[in-house]
């Protein structure tokens, strides 16, 4: 299907915006009114630009407060109108987007609203325009889809349909399936958008909150299943307001608007894409480390040995149980520190994720390699994170440790294998994120978690494959103004003891994260433990948390060095969570820890993980 943007979704001039969405690959763009009046060129420069870059203009909005007024407003309207319908014959556009009424003018008579709206079609007519007349959630009498239809259907005007918007449908809690009922030819145009789901006022949802389709709450593809069963065969338009987009970059919101439209298409059964290959583990953990030692040295005290080295690179790989770290020397500066560069994910046909990646516009990435080195496919995460398909050891397919000559066999200290990464986002990429690994790697998001950091508001999203598969933590920190680099990030280790792991790792001379005397008397009035269980927590630095079902989550934390630092994991009893309940107190323990550190990312840099 035809694929277009509100220009509203993206920053920057007229001009700018309508770049981007061709480059990124629309076919056309809704004009915002404000747009094109805070734009220097005529609306014939706009047009001749539009066309020149491949794009039609498939819509004009919005025309507000029109309908249900008394007469002498009304007159006053269609002179509005008649000026509005003059400037789209110049901008060649034949489609109006006309809102619910919610000034307090208007007033709660459909017989009225539709005899207006018939007025304005007959109008619009004279120019070959049509008018799409849409319910806004906070309309003031008309604030259902199916409430602007009967006011459609009651004026019986063939220039007159109506215009649906997910967020104004879903937000409301409107049943969608009602949609079915209007005929596709009077549904003029199809507005999307996502949103969290958040229990607030509906135009501050609207206008702060909405993302693209797949990185909120709601179904849209059911919706849009929906409106197709009706015949409608326009274009899936974008229209989303909130803070990011005003103030991202144009160019990388278009393209993660349109792989959010091509993923809805195949959640509505619209096109097909190449079958998503959810990856069944994490391979590795790349660690780029201008100055090696340091984390060699942790790496060591975590019970890692240093099994082997790559035959034409300065990169270690470190093993124990199923984790593997990879150690590049060469790939960073002593400046930058050490930092997460990159993640392996065993996928079952590392051809076919790469096959999907392309499809849905993640950036492929060469990478460095010589004539004999195993070939291996990657692409770029929106923190730049660099995301490798691999095979590690299958038979019949190239395996990435193939590159590294064995010196030595890894040793056990209680390590089993990566428990999850956790990576955190520059603050206006965290839904890009989400929306990447969701539809780009086919894992599946688990709900929003907010929590209080010592700065502001700590932001997290979970996502993990089916059955065993990895699990990746997305967390936006309150540091609006660092880089992705100045960022820490953490590995989290699963051992079957972790207090075994943790006094292992002290008596090897390296030291946990120090956790405050006053949350272990919290967690001993909000839990009973068994005799002597909670002196050991307390001793060793070891957090606790328990969910519902009974199911435990131990955790504790290496300190950091540069950009990342590690964590030791124990679950039991099925805890599929990640002790969101214990954040606080980590990040405020890892701000002290680093104050006064400048190697490491700071008293007021964000922190990575839950």
């Amino acid at each position: 299907m035809r694929k277009s943007i509100a220009t509203v979704c993206l920053s920057g001039t007229l001009t700018e915006k309508l770049t981007a969405a061709a480059r990124a690959g629309f076919d056309g763009v809704e004009i915002f009114e404000n747009d094109l009046l805070a734009s220097p060129l005529s609306p014939e420069e706009i047009a001749a630009r539009t066309a020149d870059l491949g794009l039609t203009i498939d819509l004009y909005q919005p025309m507000r407060d029109i309908e249900a007024v008394p007469a002498d407003e009304f007159a006053r309207n269609l002179r509005r109108a008649r000026h509005k319908f003059e400037l789209m014959t110049r901008l060649g556009v034949d489609t109006v987007l006309v809102c619910s009424n919610v000034s307090p003018q208007t007033v709660d008579d459909d017989a009225l609203a539709a005899r207006q709206l018939s007025q304005l079609a007959d109008l619009a007519d004279e120019f070959g325009i049509r008018v799409a007349y849409e319910a806004l959630a906070w309309g003031r009498h008309v604030n259902t889809y199916d409430h602007a239809w009967r006011i459609v259907e009651t004026a019986g005007h063939p220039a007159l349909g109506t215009c649906l918007d997910s967020f104004h449908i879903l937000s409301r809690g409107s049943d969608p399936k009602g949609i079915e009922g209007i005929p596709g030819e009077k549904i003029f145009f199809l507005q999307l958008a996502d949103a969290p789901l958040l229990a607030m006022d509906v135009l501050q949802w609207s206008r702060h909150y909405r993302c693209f389709p797949g990185q909120g709450g709601f179904d849209v593809a059911g919706l849009v299943r929906h409106v197709l069963a009706t015949g409608y065969r326009g274009p899936l338009s974008l229209e989303v307001f909130n803070d990011v987009f005003r103030q991202a970059d144009a160019g990388r919101t278009a393209v993660d608007g349109l792989r959010s439209l091509l993923a809805l298409e195949e959640s509505a059964g619209v096109s097909a894409l190449p079958a998503p290959a959810a990856p069944s583990g994490v391979a590795f953990a790349e660690l780029a480390a201008g100055d090696p030692q340091p984390v060699g040295d942790l790496l060591s005290a975590l019970g890692f040995t240093r099994t082997a080295r790559h035959r034409g690179k300065p990169v270690d790989l470190w093993e124990q149980g199923e984790a593997r770290v990879l150690v590049d020397a060469g790939a960073a500066t002593r400046r930058a520190g050490t930092r997460l560069a990159a993640i392996g994910l065993e996928s079952p046909d590392p051809q076919a994720s790469a096959r999907r990646a392309e499809a849905l516009l993640a950036p492929a990435l060469p990478r460095r390699r010589a004539e004999q080195d195993v070939p291996l496919e990657s692409v770029a995460a929106p923190d730049g994170t660099e995301v490798l398909f691999c095979a590690t050891r299958r038979p019949g397919l190239p395996s990435w440790t193939d590159d590294f000559e064995h010196r030595e066999a890894s040793r056990t200290s209680g390590v089993t294998g990566i428990d999850h990464v956790a990576l955190t986002q520059p603050w206006h990429h965290f839904d890009e994120a989400v929306l990447f690994h969701r539809a780009v790697l086919g894992l599946s998001p688990h709900d929003t978690v907010e929590l209080a950091d010592p700065y502001g508001l700590f932001r997290s999203r979970a996502l993990s494959a089916p059955h065993a598969g990895p699990r990746l933590v997305l967390n936006l920190a309150p540091s609006p103004t660092g880089e992705a680099g100045t960022r820490a990030q953490h590995v989290a280790f699963a051992v079957d003891d972790i207090v075994a792991a943790a006094r292992r790792f002290r008596a090897a001379g390296a030291g946990l994260l120090q956790v405050p005397a006053n949350y272990y008397d919290d967690l001993r009035a909000r839990y009973e433990f068994r005799e002597g269980e909670w002196e050991t927590y307390r001793e060793l630095g070891i957090l606790y948390d328990r969910d519902k079902n009974g199911g435990e989550f131990r955790h504790c934390y290496t300190e950091t060095v540069g950009h990342v630092f590690f964590e030791f994991v124990q679950r039991s009893g099925g805890y599929r969570g990640y002790g969101a309940a214990n954040a606080p107190i980590r990040l405020a323990a890892q701000r002290r820890w680093c104050a006064g550190r400048p190697d490491v990312w700071g008293p007021r840099r964000s922190a990575a993980g839950r």
